[in-house]
């Protein structure tokens, strides 16, 4: 596919709009980029130009961004770059640069965060464990064998 990708790196810029649509949620948000840059002259990082792009996401995307991200939080954007340009009679023509997110994420070089799984509905049911338990930590023996609170099994007796 010739789709361009990219990866941008910013701040957001408004909050995070969310809809129900025939085809599934939907959410959209700005993001404004902006580049840094040493100034020789005066012995200091420097603000650049300011890009703004709307971020489109949809699915379960666009439920865990809608639930995730505020105004002026760092995150990363990945996905397809969309340009759009659109003239209208007796008007100026206009063009924006739009994302159709891949992947969002907080931007962990300028903060911390804290990662929730988000639980489909099939998985509301699931009784069976797929894994060790690793909350309990390491001063529960169980937890090596992925039993949670249940007790360590009895050693096998050889005679």
């Amino acid at each position: 596919m010739n789709e361009t990708m990219v990866c941008v790196v910013g701040n957001v810029a408004t909050q995070p709009v969310y809809r129900e649509t025939a085809s599934g949620p939907a959410a959209r948000f700005r993001i404004a980029v902006t580049s840094r840059y040493w100034d020789r002259e005066k012995g200091a990082w420097a603000d650049g130009h300011t890009n703004f792009f709307t971020v489109w996401a949809n699915r379960q995307l666009a439920t865990n961004a809608a639930a995730s991200l505020s105004v002026g939080e760092p995150v990363l954007v990945q996905g397809r770059l969309k340009v759009r340009t659109e003239t209208r009679e007796g008007q100026q023509g206009w063009m924006s640069a739009d994302i159709d997110a891949v992947s969002i994420g907080h931007d962990l070089a300028r903060g911390t965060t804290a990662f929730r799984r988000a639980q489909r509905p099939e998985q509301a049911f699931a009784t069976e464990r797929s894994g060790p338990d690793w909350e309990s930590g390491p001063g529960n023996p169980a937890a090596a064998y992925g039993d949670g609170p249940q007790q360590r099994p009895e050693p096998a007796t050889v005679t």
